[in-house]
């Protein structure tokens, strides 16, 4: 039984010793170490999604919640913020190959958890639909919207086609490829319903008149949002986390996100 006992520890403290000396190595080529020589923090982004990242055609500059959260992230890295713009669809392999962050209004999913590290979550969220303002009391739930009659209109390759594949199966189901002007297809009646982040559904409802969120403080589906970062790499996660901390808590994560709520 000592004997026992001590191969046991043994093995222990050579587990601990391994896992110190990868924690160690890790640490030393660490994206945050690349960021701070290099002075680029490199920042994948969709540009298509209010109030988060947002770039109408033609223009230079993205804006948005994470727009102003990754200028902010990357002036306390002394460093500046260059914006790669991606789609939904190759968010994951254009972050890994390109970025060393993801920030676009990005949903937490256990799928996406597998390829990369979250940051911890900036903005609790949910799926909410929005419609037409007359249609508000006829689309209250997933099962009325889940109805053979009902043309539901998503934007390709996110969480919300997922949203809509999986809860809305029995609904006809219109991908449409620029959520940057989606809403019209709602307005101008080529679709009933979309259903999207509450946060986006609140903006775009003072956007576009005659469109109504439907119960977005009451979501159909718990969300949460957060930022892409390389996976294992525990030292610069940890710096993005305590830049997070001390935003929320400074208020200046709340300005940014009011100032761009108008």
């Amino acid at each position: 039984m000592v004997m026992g006992s001590r191969a046991s520890l043994l093995g222990i403290g050579t587990a601990v010793a391994l896992l110190a000396t990868q924690a160690f190595a890790q640490e030393s080529t660490s994206r945050l170490d690349q960021v701070l020589e290099r002075k680029v923090l490199n920042i994948c982004t969709t540009g298509d999604y209010r109030p988060f990242s947002y770039r109408p055609d033609g223009a230079n500059d993205f804006v948005g919640i994470d727009i102003d959260l990754g200028r902010s992230l990357a002036k306390s890295l002394d460093s500046e913020a260059v914006f790669i713009q991606t789609k939904w669809s190759d968010l994951l392999a254009d972050f890994k190959a390109k970025c060393d962050v993801a920030m676009s209004g990005i949903s937490v999913t256990l799928p996406r958890q597998r390829e990369a590290f979250f940051s911890e979550g900036y903005l609790v969220n949910g799926k909410a639909p929005i419609v037409r303002c007359d249609d508000v009391a006829k689309y209250q739930s997933t099962e009325a919207i889940n109805q053979p009659a009902t043309r539901v209109v998503v934007n390709p390759g996110g969480t919300n086609e997922k949203f809509a594949r999986t809860n809305l199966a029995n609904a006809q189901i219109q991908l449409f490829p620029d959520n940057r002007v989606i809403w019209q297809e709602i307005a101008e009646n080529r679709a009933d319903v979309m259903v999207a982040e509450s946060v986006e559904v609140k903006l775009q409802e003072k956007l576009h008149p005659g469109l109504c969120a439907v119960n977005p403080d009451q979501p159909l589906q718990y969300g949460e949002m957060g930022f892409l970062l390389p996976r294992g790499d525990v030292a610069f996660k940890a710096y993005v986390d305590q830049w997070l901390h001390l935003a929320k808590s400074t208020g200046e994560f709340d300005r940014i996100f009011d100032a761009n709520m108008k």
